[in-house]
């Protein structure tokens, strides 16, 4: 090859190299100077203001609370997902989106808890199709309670464009959903710290807890609700931060004489819950552990080992032969931790079968003292 021509294939090789690193440059650029930065308490967002029918809270009456994370209506059991060891991005189209939708409001619908704590709630996001699912879920929808009902919603993920992986994840606009038939007096979002360092922090959730009080009648207590979906991915600093932050919010709550009720997703398993019947399987997540030791004895923790809560990503669960856990992932991460002037009568994860989303809901039932 001549000299000309060495250099013309040179200079071809150098743009081929400098245009995608310029345009990541420019990206990254541009999703640091729009970083969502929340603040570390602000008021949460409430989406509806109608609850009231159900009359006041009162203690001995027995309630039902049910926590689901539904995943974004966009994972249930045809998908994988790429973060998780699987191999998909875009993991429903907008039909099975809708199917996936339908089938979690008649599950709300016929459980008609009287406290709902949903996460992975999407508005506006490209995964889900731009849905605006708090409205979907309230406006007037075929969930009777949820149109009867106070309910609340803070962001915990907010980026106009997730750049990874390929095809990149685009808008994400997510978070966390709190409904009562009771009413609501106020709702604070509260940042959890991260673990997460920049150029990663930019693109990626920031969580939080989304704390609800409910006025309890003839009384000056409240009922407390923390919802929450603590940390998944990091490497263990985040979770003993964040987990560390739930025990002052807790002890904060209890000083002020109120029944509590923190539940959600922990994405991780109590330490007294027995998990032998998930045996962690080669090249999937593993969740990590709270210790029930790190809080104040007067708290109890529910999970129902029974049936998982969660299963994994790595592959869709239609696709598995053998969807026993023994030929597949699983895991129990979702549950309530509870004061202890709060009678606990049953906790009970309900079996779908993850038709339309990664976890089961567990629902509880209880009593004020």
């Amino acid at each position: 090859m001549k000299k000309a021509g060495i250099g013309k294939f040179l200079k071809i090789l150098l743009i081929i190299i400098l245009v995608p690193v310029i345009g990541y440059a420019g990206i990254l650029g541009w999703l640091t100077a729009v970083e969502w930065k929340p603040k570390q308490s602000e008021a949460a967002s409430f989406i509806s203001c109608d609850a009231g029918s159900a009359g006041e809270l009162r203690p001995g009456d027995e309630q039902t609370m049910m926590t689901w994370n539904i995943g974004y209506g966009a994972l249930g059991d045809n998908a994988d997902f790429v973060m998780d060891g699987g191999k998909m991005v875009n993991t429903a189209d907008a039909a099975r989106l809708e199917q996936n939708l339908g089938f979690i409001e008649d599950v709300i619908s016929d459980i008609s808890p009287d406290f709902l704590l949903v996460q992975e709630i999407d508005r506006n996001s490209y995964r889900s199709h731009g849905t605006d699912e708090c409205v979907r879920f309230t406006s007037g929808g075929k969930v009777a309670f949820l149109n009867n009902s106070d309910s609340l919603f803070a962001y915990n993920f907010r980026c106009p464009f997730v750049p990874f992986p390929v095809p990149p994840i685009g808008k994400v606009n997510s978070g966390i959903f709190t409904a009562s038939v009771y009413p609501v007096s106020d709702g604070e979002r509260i940042a959890l710290p991260s673990s997460f360092k920049w150029p990663v922090r930019i693109a990626n959730l920031k969580r939080c807890l989304l704390v609800a009080h409910i006025p309890v009648a003839d009384s000056d207590k409240m009922l407390t609700l923390i919802n929450l979906h603590l940390e998944a991915y990091d490497s263990g600093e985040g979770k003993i931060a964040q987990t560390r932050l739930l025990t002052d919010i807790l002890d904060r709550e209890a000083d002020s004489g109120n029944y509590i009720i923190a539940g959600g997703d922990f994405n991780q398993i109590f330490s007294g819950v027995d998990n032998s019947a998930y045996p962690v399987m080669p090249g999937t997540w593993e969740c990590g552990y709270i210790d029930e030791d790190d809080f104040d004895p007067s708290y109890s923790f529910y999970m129902d080992n029974s049936v998982p809560s969660c299963r994994s990503l790595d592959r869709p669960l239609s696709d598995a032969p053998d969807k026993t856990p023994a030929g597949f992932q699983y895991y129990v991460i979702d549950g309530f931790i509870v004061s202890d002037n709060i009678r606990v009568e049953s906790v009970e994860t309900r079996d779908y079968g993850f038709k339309a989303t990664d976890h089961n809901p567990v629902v509880m039932t209880f009593a004020l003292e």
